[in-house]
């Protein structure tokens, strides 16, 4: 600003134009508090700094902008399409975008062979940046199965979830998070991948939309549909589709549950657990809870490992 004080017998008080003040930023932290990244908005902008005033007053800087996102949160620049940062730990900050610096008022210039300054500086404008915000770790476990194997039924058994539940398969559309409460107020979150048909890998039926949500889950739960004949061709099948998607994703911990006991008869039931002899596999019933107690505690054991393998590493 450019201004020349005027006072009472003092009319040629010399120049008294304040600065700007300079623009806030826009910050990610990471935080345990949230889940999900829904609570974003498609522009974030931070407080612009005020102008200076007469009177040698500065403006006041814009106050910045802080925005909590979950623990393993990637930001990447869409323009140059390289990684800004990455909140690995609860508390780790990420800036975004730099909010511009604020110009100087005439007063700045003042100096002994400058005594009327006549000019002042205009601001630096702030960052403008097209990002794309990635959760790398979406889930603690995830739900993989064929289509109509009851995934969205077992998630409405053990979270507050809810998601689309029908007799057709391909229900779900698109994942669904719910939430796993212990009784000692420990949490674990687990994802319902929409179901995966053969030749997934090669995008057949959305299959890399599918599958790319798969990388950001720690450990992978296969649910196989115990009325169905060749029960662990279900599991082979889908083991296949991820490793000729990705052969680490493949080598991700995994268990097996085999659902819907409450309507596979007896022969069924003899069949599928004979067919997975010397593996670990827990028969359960989404519908009416049976054996999902025993899956829960082992699933807490797995995600404990995972999560103190991740942490050594």
């Amino acid at each position: 600003m450019v201004s020349f004080f005027r006072g009472y017998r003092n009319p040629f008080g010399g120049p008294d134009g304040g600065d700007g003040g300079n623009g806030g930023h826009v910050v990610f932290r990471g935080s345990n508090k949230v889940g999900d990244l829904s609570h974003l908005q498609s522009e974030l902008r931070a407080q612009r700094g005020e102008f200076g005033r007469s009177k040698s007053q500065h403006g006041k800087n814009g106050e910045h902008i802080e925005i909590e996102v979950p623990v393993g949160t990637t930001v990447t620049n869409i323009e140059t399409n390289s990684e800004i940062g990455r909140l690995s730990n609860v508390g780790d900050i990420v800036l975004c975008a730099r909010g511009g610096v604020g110009g100087h008022g005439n007063e700045f210039y003042l100096s002994n062979s400058t005594r009327k300054p006549y000019k002042a500086e205009m601001g630096g404008k702030g960052e403008e940046n097209l990002l794309n915000i990635e959760m790398r770790i979406m889930a603690s476990a995830a739900l993989v199965g064929l289509p109509n194997a009851g995934k969205s039924s077992l998630l409405r058994a053990i979270s507050r979830a809810r998601p689309k539940v029908a007799m057709y398969p391909f229900t779900t559309l698109k994942p669904h998070v719910g939430i796993v409460h212990y009784e000692d107020e420990h949490q674990i979150s687990v994802a319902d991948i929409p179901g995966l048909i053969e030749g997934a890998h090669m995008n057949i039926g959305l299959g890399h939309s599918f599958l790319s949500h798969l990388t950001k889950c720690q450990l992978l739960i296969f649910v196989i549909d115990l009325s169905l004949s060749d029960v662990k061709r279900q599991r082979d099948s889908l083991r296949e589709e991820l490793h000729l998607y990705s052969p680490s994703l493949a080598s991700k911990p995994s268990l097996t549950l085999l659902n819907k006991m409450d309507i596979a008869s007896e022969e069924e039931k003899r069949r599928g657990i004979d067919e997975f002899a010397g593996d670990t596999v827990f028969p359960i019933s989404a519908k009416d809870g049976q054996g999902v107690i025993d899956f829960l505690v082992r699933l807490r054991e797995m995600v404990e490992t995972a999560e103190s393998s991740s942490t050594e590493e």
